[in-house]
């Protein structure tokens, strides 16, 4: 029997889909038979199931191995309920740009038996809704309804393209039962007919206005958000750093790893406010979506701004404008390999040489005093506690050097880029949205992905999750953990444990530093989490017991804490660490 159902995981598995994270339910009755089907008759080419029970899980991990290979993967929920339970991971899949194709079934259409998939069950009355798609197409590239099985491979593929093509993001199908249980004959597409829109560059006057500014500037500046999504986007902004001495690369997105820390224009991740940006003169935003953040710091007011973007007018933002000389949608390795061609045009040349020595000095002078700045303020305290700066100087000494980080440390985030400096590409991955709760599911899809990339299970690099604790409750560990031990996807995960939600009370400050609740207790504010929940043993029980669990506090512990959960990682098994770490540090 050759079903719409077929016919749809025939379409995503010649699409190149490998994976389907499922919750399953009264809608998917001939998907399941369909699955079934597939993986008896199919085997090798059907794409691998994996059971998640919970919606938020199941997209995160689509979103994590999308989001280090480019290859989209497919999630597969129950009507309006399940496509609700999506949640904030479709607004992370959205505003990360990490193509996603979403299937949902509807509820049956007719309810006398007019057709195979008719309504059977009470449910499908309550479940039936006016518009599906509407619940969350404002967050997707694409949302179609399936209304005949005869094109349900035209329909899967057109959603892949928008998914695909820039700037990529989730899609979303839903068909109802009759027309998903529909016979049909087999058929095939031309696959090749089905590629995504690819960008193009600069135009030739933009590449010769911003090279001339480049080669003209005293204080150059690059900030990038998540062009690092391209692994050769760093290596192509190092070649343009050493060509051009002076120019300095800031992060203001922390979603990738865009350029290497081990150079010396390296200024780190900093969100929307730097010194940087208030004292360059030419300025490039590159693939960014909050370059600066006005209220906090704006660049000089005779400064050169030039923004190149795979979506420069940020179309899904109400509010989005910077006051750049002009703005190009662009791809961003062919715009920087182009500006880094014109640089060397005698004329250009020329004058960045007249500067180079003076301006490589003393760019490499503050480099290494940043470095030195970071170094101390990563010691433990004197009482002997540590703060989530120390931890990661930890972390990347005792971790694999390829280690994938997955990180959604929230507050602490700029303590970990600073000392885990990443300087592999795809090797820092944060979600780039602010639905807390990635980085559970996000880390699993991470390394599904890389084992599948590096030959199977376990063959792939080691993964680090990195997440502070109010978040780590956000990305339901109960439903993580099972999953992580039910399919065997060791990761390790580094709770950083400060005894609440520390990003309402520094919104607060921002807003009113010196109001009431800026003398409250974190109790009278409500952020506290006392008394403190056992979160690597939340983990545990998840699994079954099968996790290797443990608690940290002390620095002078710290290290042969870390080098047993590495080590049981490596072995196989998953392992949670909750470090108690002090604030601001």
């Amino acid at each position: 029997m050759y079903t719409a159902s077929f016919a749809f995981f025939e379409a995503i598995w010649e699409a190149g889909i490998t994976h389907c994270f499922v919750n399953l339910g009264s809608d998917h009755p001939s998907i399941i038979e369909a699955m079934v089907k597939g993986q008896r008759e199919a085997k090798g080419k059907f794409p691998t199931i994996i059971t998640c029970p919970n919606e938020m899980v199941a997209m995160s991990m689509a979103d994590g191995y999308a989001r280090l290979t480019g290859k989209p993967q497919c999630v597969i929920v129950h009507v309006d309920v399940g496509t609700q339970g999506l949640g904030a991971a479709v607004h992370n899949a959205s505003t990360g740009r990490a193509p996603v194709l979403v299937f949902a079934g509807l509820s049956p259409f007719t309810q006398e038996g007019e057709h195979r998939g008719s309504r059977t069950e009470y449910i499908h009355w309550i479940q039936d809704v006016p518009d599906q798609k509407q619940i969350l197409s404002q967050y997707c590239r694409y949302s179609a309804e399936i209304k005949t099985g005869s094109n349900v491979k035209q329909m899967v593929n057109r959603a892949l393209q928008f998914a695909t093509s820039d700037p990529q993001g989730p899609v979303y199908l839903c068909g109802a039962r009759e027309v998903m249980e529909a016979d049909l004959q087999p058929y095939s597409l031309k696959q090749q007919h089905w590629d995504p829109i690819e960008l193009g560059g600069l135009p030739k006057s933009a590449v010769t206005k911003i090279s001339e500014a480049l080669a003209g500037a005293k204080s150059p500046l690059l900030v990038t958000g998540y062009s690092g999504r391209n692994h050769q986007i760093p290596g192509a902004l190092v070649e343009l750093a050493n060509k051009v001495k002076g120019l300095r690369v800031l992060d203001t997105g922390g979603s990738d790893m865009c350029f290497p820390a081990d150079h010396p224009a390296w200024l780190g991740l900093r969100f929307g406010a730097d010194d940087a940006i208030t004292t360059a003169d030419t300025i490039i935003v590159l693939d960014c979506d909050v370059p600066w953040i006005q209220t906090r710091c704006k660049p000089r007011e005779d400064a050169k701004i030039f923004h190149i973007d795979v979506d420069p007018l940020k179309q899904q933002m109400p509010v989005f404008y910077i006051q750049s000389d002009a703005r190009y949608r662009a791809d961003a390795l062919t715009a920087v390999e182009q500006i880094t061609e014109a640089l060397n045009k005698e004329e250009l040349s020329s004058k960045l040489q007249a500067s180079a020595a003076e301006a490589e000095e003393e760019r490499s002078k503050a480099y290494q005093n940043k470095l030195a700045t970071i170094a101390k303020a990563a010691e433990p305290l004197a009482d002997g506690s540590f703060g989530t700066g120390h931890l990661s100087k930890m972390l990347r000494d005792l971790c694999p050097e390829d280690t994938l980080w997955a990180i959604e440390a929230v507050t602490n985030t700029q303590f970990v880029h600073d000392n885990l400096q990443p300087k592999i590409p795809g090797s820092w991955i944060n979600c780039g949205g602010g639905g807390l709760g990635w980085s559970g599911g996000g880390a699993l899809g991470i390394k599904l992905a890389t084992d599948a990339e590096n030959g199977g299970k376990n063959k792939g690099k080691f993964v680090v999750q990195i997440v502070g604790d109010g978040t780590y409750l956000f990305t339901v560990p109960g439903s993580v953990y099972w999953i992580s031990r039910r399919y065997n996807i060791p990761v390790l995960t580094i709770v950083l444990n400060n005894k609440g939600w520390n990003a309402p009370r520094r919104s607060l400050l921002l807003v009113h530093p010196d109001g009431l609740g800026s003398k409250a207790t974190n109790e009278e504010i409500n952020i506290s989490f006392d008394p403190v929940p056992d979160y690597s043993g939340i983990a545990k029980a998840a699994a079954g017991g099968d996790i290797h669990a443990a608690k940290v506090d002390q620095a002078s512990e710290l290290e042969s804490v870390l080098k047993e959960a590495i080590a049981k990682v490596q072995a196989g098994q998953t392992a949670v660490v909750d470090c108690k770490v002090a604030p601001d540090c």
